[in-house]
């Protein structure tokens, strides 16, 4: 058995985890979290961090302690591993998506404490399904990462901006030499002064990619300097966007760019969102207004509540939502009734890598088939159909006044 590596005290010589050490200006310093042989992630090393956090805080860790699974798949997914968060899993559908790569019926898991979500999702997948499905096409796929360069001065940095194409063949070798699944495709200098912003983009096959391009981008980067005299460069601008909203995503993309649309007959309308299409086209032409003083990047209802209840039933990274939820959602009035479409340029998923590979993660990813190799640009496919699901079903309970009774009647956890 693995025990904790066990730091003393220089002034008692205990065991640091019975006493805390004295820091600047006199001042304890907090015990540090146990360390492990291995990493800690044996069953019996988790039960020991457990224990030791329930003594320092006096809280319980019952439910936390009880996995499901062998504590070691947890190697690589989270550091000071205690336990699991026991997050509620519905299921929204039936969902026909009529895609590239997303054909037929599915039923769509979602994580949430959020009490009326998966039900409002749930009817707008079924009005979809019952006009003829969701249209859905792939417009792009690629992610991107963006290191400064800096230079003495303008001139050489704006020889620089010429250097790059003629030396891009070899910045792709240098990427390549760091992943077998990774690609550089294109690079765009961005100058401003003695400044250079270097927009590395990179097709990731199945994977969200962003630690893997990282790599492959330090590589180029590296060489780049080894060959261009007087450059030198930091890996993060901000510039690609990752993990925050910008109106760069919505024109260059990141992730997966996807549209998805419908037109959803009156009738239908009618009789399961009790709306019309000029009340749904009302809604949407003045939430428009709405976004417009707020300065929002881009315009839809609620793109972060299904992207989080989805991306954590299936092991997204759950940070990527705030670049994800940067889209646009269309009403438009149709003879036959109201076409409806969501565009998503920045839509962050993966089916292999990250917490995919979880148990629970994976069976959701399984009840979608869309587990493993191949199979993320049909995950990306039904995602966006959910979410025009979710759009046209808070359009109706905003247009009919229902949106304040569903939370009272789904979502309201009173204590007994």
């Amino acid at each position: 058995m693995n025990t904790p590596t066990k730091s003393t005290s220089r002034k008692t010589g205990k065991p640091a985890q019975e006493i805390a050490e004295p820091g600047p200006n006199g001042l304890e310093l907090p015990d540090l979290v146990p360390r492990f042989r291995n990493d800690g992630y044996e069953p019996d090393q988790l039960a020991r961090r457990r224990a030791w956090l329930e003594a320092k805080t006096g809280a319980t860790l019952a439910h936390a302690g009880q996995l499901s699974f062998d504590s070691e798949q947890l190697r690589g997914n989270i550091e000071n591993p205690v336990g699991v968060v026991q997050v509620p899993m519905g299921i929204a559908g039936p969902l026909l998506v009529r895609g590239r790569h997303a054909q037929g019926t599915f039923y769509v898991p979602m994580a949430t404490s959020e009490g009326a979500l998966i039900r409002s999702y749930e009817r707008g997948m079924t009005v979809l399904t019952r006009s003829g499905g969701v249209e859905v096409a792939l417009l792009g796929d690629e992610n991107h990462i963006s290191p400064s360069f800096f230079f003495d001065d303008i001139s050489t940095a704006n020889a620089f901006v010429e250097w790059i194409p003629k030396n891009f063949a070899a910045m792709q070798i240098e990427a390549a030499s760091t992943t077998r699944h990774g690609k550089l495709t294109a690079a765009d200098c961005f100058q401003t002064g003695r400044q250079v912003i270097l927009q590395l983009r990179f097709s990731t096959g199945d994977a969200q990619g962003m630690n893997m391009i990282a790599k492959a981008a330090d590589a180029a980067c590296r060489w780049i300097e080894s060959q261009y005299p007087g450059a030198r460069h930091l890996l993060f601008s901000g510039m690609c966007s990752e993990k925050r909203a910008s109106g760069l995503v919505m024109v260059t993309g990141k992730g997966k760019r996807v549209t998805a649309g419908a037109l959803v007959p009156r009738s239908t309308l009618k009789m399961y969102l009790r709306v019309t299409p000029e009340q749904l086209f009302e809604v949407w032409q003045s939430t428009v207004v709405g976004h417009l003083h707020a300065g929002a990047v881009g315009y839809n209802a609620h793109y972060a509540n299904g992207l989080a209840a989805m991306f954590i039933a299936t092991g997204q990274d759950v940070a990527n939502i705030a670049n994800s939820a940067c889209g646009i959602t269309v009403f438009e009035l149709h003879p036959e009734g109201l076409f409806v479409s969501v565009t998503l340029p920045a839509l962050s998923v993966a089916t292999v890598g990250g917490g995919t590979s979880l148990p629970t993660q994976r069976e959701a990813l399984e009840v979608m088939g869309c587990y493993g190799t191949g199979r993320a640009k049909k995950l990306a496919e039904i995602v966006a159909a959910a979410l025009l699901g979710g759009e046209i079903s808070m359009g109706a309970a905003i247009a009919t006044g229902e949106f304040v009774a569903a939370h009272e009647r789904y979502g309201r956890n009173r204590p007994k």
